[in-house]
């Protein structure tokens, strides 16, 4: 093996051991907002997140240390971007006080699905058969973790099906402004955003915490936001995305854990085995996408 093929293969792995780390931490945001979700208002979870988050990153990327940070070509599209992200959070974080995490987890992994529908008539890149198909037999397994018309159905499933429908658009959204726009422009205006129409709200809704627990959670729900893209950023800067990708499943297993450890949920047959098609139907499109095209664009987590 030759130094160039050595560094190159260190620096693949040295990107997956990064990715697992980034979706132990956003499984452990998702985990304390959970968590939260049940001591006060989802509003006021969701308004501490972004906050938190949005001081945490203006420490390491702000105007004043990097010029031309403000600078956008199409700020509509970053308004919607980050209109978008803020949308998916607030229903992931509505759904987690009555799903478990792994239910929630299941459904939010459709997200691969719905790019790959808007992603023709948005970006006009169109699906083929095998990827329609694909895509069918993921919906499948999202219906048996659902299982609509039957006693099993929570209505609380379609806040995590409309924070994946905000979650696809925004990756769409990212996809068109990575274009136009560097990286580092787009994580603040996502972050301003999030912190300028939420600030606001938390007085209204604010209540105080009932123990010191949950007032230590509180600003780890930005720190824990803000490490996991960090980490996800410092993986994809390592290994190609479609490298990476796969691993991104990887977090139904510990949103399992968590979900066992922290509350007692055990996943169901249901949950299992449509989870189970569902990782496999992303897996495929994610194949079909590095064969086709010889790129897969990164979809987060978290």
């Amino acid at each position: 093996m030759t130094d160039s093929a050595h560094e190159q293969r260190r620096l693949r792995l040295t990107g997956i051991g990064l990715m697992c780390a980034t979706v132990i931490v956003f499984a452990c945001l998702d985990a304390t907002a959970k968590y939260l979700g049940a001591q006060m208002p989802t509003l006021q979870v969701v308004g501490v997140r972004c906050v938190t988050a949005f001081l945490i990153a203006f420490l390491f990327s702000n105007p004043f240390n990097r010029p031309g940070l403000l600078r956008t070509g199409r700020p509509m599209l970053q308004f919607w971007r980050s209109l978008m992200l803020l949308g998916s959070t607030m229903f992931n974080f509505m759904a987690f006080r009555f799903l478990q995490l792994d239910e929630a987890m299941a459904i939010l992994f459709s997200t691969p699905f719905l790019i790959a529908i808007l992603a023709g008539p948005m970006l006009g890149e169109w699906v083929g058969w095998r990827r329609w198909t694909a895509i069918l037999v993921g919906f499948s397994g999202v219906l048996l973790v659902v299982r609509p018309g039957v006693g099993g159905f929570q209505w609380a499933a379609l806040l995590s099906f409309g924070s994946a429908v905000c979650y696809a658009f925004y990756n769409i959204l990212t996809r068109m402004l990575s274009r136009l726009d560097s990286s580092e422009t787009t994580l603040f205006y996502a972050n301003l955003f999030g912190c300028v129409v939420m600030a606001p709200v938390l007085p209204f809704v604010w209540t105080t915490p009932p123990t010191w627990l949950d007032v230590a959670l509180m600003p780890a729900l930005g720190v824990l936001g803000a490490g996991g893209h960090f980490l996800l950023i410092l993986a994809h800067r390592r290994a190609p995305a479609s490298v990476l990708s796969p691993f991104i499943y990887t977090q139904i297993v510990w949103a399992s854990t968590f979900g066992f450890l922290v509350f007692a949920n055990v996943p169901n047959r249901w949950t299992v085995a449509g989870a189970g098609i569902v990782i496999a139907s992303g897996l495929y499109l994610l194949y079909r996408e590095r064969k086709v095209t010889g790129r897969v664009e990164p979809v987060e987590p978290g």
